[in-house]
C-alpha cells in the first residue's frame, strides 16, 4: 500500500520467507565450507595412508595429480607414487588390445565379471593419446560398462587427455604403481589409440592380449607382424550365432601363422581362444590360461626378468620425454626455432645444422 509520503509497505517484510531463506543460505554456505574442507590439499602421507587403505576417492585424486601438468602437482605425485612403491608390484598387469570393431569395451565388462567373480579386485586404465575432443573411448566405454562400473570389486578409470604418447604410458605406468597399493590385484591396462600404444602397453603388462574379429575378410590383412609378435595369446570374439563357425576358421588361421613366429621368449608357446562377450563363453579358459602363464613365468625366472626390462625401459623413456619438453620450453629455443624452421624450409639451412644450433642454444 502506498502512503502520503510515496513509501509503500512492502508484504515480503512481513512474510518469514525472508528469515527461512536466510536460514538456507547459511546452510548451504556451511555445506559449502564443509565439501571445501574435505577437496583440501592432502600432504603425500595423508594420501598414502588413503590409498592404502583402499579409499577410491583419495586414489582417485592422486591419479589427477599424476595426470596434471602443474609443477607442484606433479611434486606430490612423485612423493606419494615413491611411498606407494613398496606395496605396489603384486597384481597381474594385463594388456589388451584389438582391431577395431572387435568388441574391446563388451569383451572387458565381461572378462572382467570372471576376474571378480574369482575374488580379485580389478583396475581397468587405458592409454590413449588420440584426443583431447574425444578424450578416449574409456569415457564411453565406463557408461557402457554397467556391471563393471557398479561391481564394488572394480575400479575403471579414464584415460588421460590428449598428449604425447610416452606422456600419457608414463602416467598410466606410474597409475598401475598406486592401484596395486590401493588393494588392486589384477590390472586391465586397454589401448585406446592404435599403432605405437601397443608397444607401450607391452611394456609395462605381465601378458598382452591380442583381440581379433572373424569374418572381415582375410583374418590377416592389416595386422602388422610385430602386433602378432607382442601377442602373449590371442582371442577371437564375438563367436556367438552366425560367427561361431567363422571364429573356428579363424582360429585355426591364427595358429598355423603363430607356427611361423620365433619361440616366444617366455617358454609358453601363445594360444589362440574362441569367446562369445555376449554368451559369456571361453572366457573363462583364457583367465585360467593367463594364470597358468604367470605361475609357470614366475617359476621359470622370466616374470622378474620381464619386469626388470620394463623398469629400465621407463627410465630411459621418462628421461627422453623430459629432455623433449624442456628443449621445447627452453626460452631461447622457443623465440628462435620458427626462424631455423623458415631458413631450413627456404633452403638457406640443412635440417642438420638447424638442429644443431637449436641445440647449441638449449645447452648454453
Amino acid at each position: 500500500m502506498e502512503h502520503q509520503d510515496g513509501s509503500f509497505d512492502s508484504h515480503l517484510s512481513e512474510m518469514k520467507g525472508v528469515e527461512i531463506q536466510e536460514t538456507v543460505n547459511a546452510s548451504a554456505v556451511e555445506r559449502f565450507k564443509n565439501i571445501k574442507k574435505k577437496r583440501k590439499t592432502l600432504s603425500p602421507q595423508e594420501y598414502v595412508e588413503g590409498i592404502t587403505k583402499g579409499d577410491i576417492s583419495i586414489l582417485s585424486q592422486a591419479i589427477t595429480l599424476i595426470e596434471s601438468s602443474l609443477p607442484e602437482h606433479k611434486e606430490i605425485a612423485q612423493d606419494i607414487i615413491q611411498a606407494c612403491l613398496p606395496y605396489s608390484g603384486n597384481s597381474m598387469r594385463i594388456g589388451i588390445t584389438g582391431v577395431p570393431g572387435v568388441g574391446k569395451s563388451t569383451f572387458i565388462e565381461s572378462f572382467g565379471g570372471i576376474v571378480t567373480a574369482a575374488g580379485h579386485k580389478l583396475a581397468v586404465l587405458a592409454i590413449d593419446p588420440s584426443s583431447e575432443r574425444t578424450l578416449g573411448s574409456i569415457l564411453g566405454d565406463k557408461t557402457r560398462m554397467e556391471q563393471l562400473s557398479i561391481d564394488p570389486n572394480a575400479y575403471i578409470r579414464p584415460s588421460p587427455s590428449a598428449g604425447s604418447l610416452g606422456g600419457v604410458a608414463r602416467k598410466t605406468r606410474e597409475t598401475i604403481i598406486l592401484c596395486e597399493a590401493a588393494g588392486f590385484d589384477v590390472i586391465f591396462i586397454e589401448t585406446v589409440g592404435v599403432g605405437q600404444s601397443e608397444t607401450a602397453v607391452h611394456s609395462m603388462v605381465d601378458f598382452f592380449l591380442l583381440l581379433m574379429l572373424a569374418g572381415a575378410g582375410d583374418q590377416l590383412q592389416g595386422i602388422k607382424r610385430g602386433i602378432m609378435e607382442m601377442a602373449d595369446s590371442i582371442a577371437i570374439t564375438k563367436a556367438d550365432g552366425a560367427n561361431e563357425h567363422k571364429a573356428g576358421m579363424a582360429s585355426a588361421e591364427y595358429r598355423s601363422a603363430l607356427h611361423l613366429f620365433p619361440k616366444h621368449p617366455s617358454g609358453v608357446n601363445p594360444e589362440v581362444f574362441v569367446c562369445s562377450a555376449l554368451e559369456n563363453t571361453g572366457l573363462q579358459a583364457i583367465f585360467n590360461h593367463i594364470e597358468t602363464y604367470i605361475t609357470t613365468c614366475k617359476n621359470n625366472a622370466y616374470y622378474n626378468e620381464r619386469r626388470k626390462e620394463q623398469a629400465s625401459y621407463w627410465l630411459y623413456e621418462t628421461i627422453q620425454e623430459q629432455l623433449h619438453y624442456d628443449f621445447f620450453h627452453n626460452p631461447a629455443v622457443e623465440s628462435s626455432i620458427k626462424q631455423f624452421e623458415s631458413d631450413v624450409i627456404r633452403g638457406q639451412m640443412t635440417s642438420f645444422s638447424a638442429a644443431f644450433a637449436l641445440l647449441d642454444l638449449y645447452k648454453k
